[in-house]
């Protein structure tokens, strides 16, 4: 009945990786925080250039400016928001937070924030092409035109 399942050079192998030092949980994650930062700035670099774009085709050509949605920009917008939940979630760790609690907070805040900029940025947009932007409004609670 008391058959091992594992041999022992097995067994030994394991019971040496469970007694293991945890050494990456001991540092804070700095490189993670630098990558996260870096490639949010790329990709916000690469999505200005993208909006730039656009704006100049409609102006050249009136081309739609809506739906903003499209494939060209949808991902470097995608790459800012995982960019900021990478620093933001690593920041939080150097600053002795968990890792789960670090990046769902950091989660929250680069979900809720990027929603409401993409939010302004479609209405500043509509407005653009209705041709009834005066200045920028960053109101975001103000109801729709």
């Amino acid at each position: 009945m008391g058959e091992d399942v594992v041999s022992p050079a097995l067994q030994e192998q394991l019971d040496a990786l469970l007694v293991a030092p945890y050494h990456w949980q001991s540092h804070p994650p700095y490189a993670l925080s630098g990558m996260g930062l870096l490639m949010a700035l790329l990709c916000g670099l690469t999505f200005a250039r993208q909006i730039g774009r656009r704006l100049e085709d409609w102006k050249q050509d009136r081309l739609p400016l809506l739906p903003l949605g499209r494939f060209t920009t949808v991902i470097p917008y995608g790459g800012i928001v995982v960019g900021t939940v990478l620093f933001i979630g690593a920041g939080l760790q150097v600053f002795g937070f968990g890792a789960g609690s670090s990046f769902f907070l950091a989660l929250l805040l680069a979900v809720a924030t990027g929603a409401g900029l993409w939010q302004q940025l479609e209405d500043l947009m509509g407005q653009v092409e209705k041709g009834t932007f005066a200045a920028a409004d960053f109101d975001f609670f103000e109801p729709r035109r």
